[in-house]
């Protein structure tokens, strides 16, 4: 399996198990994790949500092949079922972080409320490199911690960063060593299980009431522009210059 769903008792792990490909994520991939979340946000025996990685990497994003023979196009695609399940989660979200975490890698993180990092944690948001737009709202909510400046700079240029930066940015919440982080976040995670699941429920509806409107807007919108630039020549090229293993020629576009 590319996911690899476990319990440690109250609290459910998804993990990217795909270390051959760099943990990146397939439709499939990106099924069997809203599935797991919805169904998640139903069992009462689940009172947190872990997602981690694996062999010392997050995610290296989307599968560019993957995402050219099933481009998300409609509502429905398995990424938006995706998006919709991690931004409206009641229950709480923890993420370990270790290694690269690309593209929805990173903004998947700006919905879970914990974020611990490894000192070996990169992170990137290469959508414009790609002749694309953000997603998963990430056009909103990485200028509300890192400032307009700063989120303007981590998605236009693209360029990784470490997670000093990140944490400085206000996304994680603390670094640890590579061996210890995973370990760190599950105990995070069952300290939140162990919690009452109600006030658990209600803090974070209190925090999250106000932009939970503006979040879902801002990823249709997202959405609607991703899937028209993904046909466009710019992404095409760009698509084309990453499977040549060449720099892509965008100065031909105006």
């Amino acid at each position: 399996m590319d996911i690899e769903i476990t319990r440690t008792h109250d609290v459910l792990t998804i993990a990217f198990a795909r270390p051959e490909k760099k943990n990146a994520i397939t439709a499939a991939m990106y099924q069997t994790m809203a599935d797991a979340l919805v169904e998640a946000q139903q069992d009462p025996a689940t009172r947190a949500v872990l997602i981690r990685g694996s062999a010392g990497i997050f995610s290296a994003g989307n599968d560019l092949e993957d995402f050219m023979k099933q481009p998300p196009v409609s509502d429905d695609a398995p990424v938006f079922q995706f998006l919709r399940a991690i931004s409206s989660a009641e229950k709480p979200l923890v993420a370990s972080v270790a290694g690269a975490a690309v593209g929805i890698g990173t903004t998947l993180l700006l919905h879970c409320d914990l974020v611990y990092a490894a000192d070996t944690a990169t992170f990137s948001l290469p959508f414009a490199q790609l002749g694309l737009c953000p997603e998963a709202a990430s056009s909103l909510l990485l200028q509300r911690v890192a400032g307009y400046q700063g989120a303007a700079e981590k998605l236009m240029l693209g360029e990784p960063f470490d997670a000093k930066e990140a944490q400085r940015m206000g996304f994680v919440n603390r670094i640890l060593p590579a061996a210890e982080v995973d370990a760190f976040a599950l105990q995070q995670a069952q300290k939140l299980a162990a919690l009452p699941a109600s006030s658990l429920r209600v803090t974070k509806q209190l925090m999250k009431r106000a932009a939970q409107h503006e979040i879902q807007t801002q990823m249709t919108d997202e959405a609607v522009h991703f899937a028209k630039m993904l046909l466009a020549p710019e992404a095409k090229e760009a698509f084309k210059a990453f499977f040549e293993k060449r720099k892509p020629d965008f100065r031909q576009f105006s």
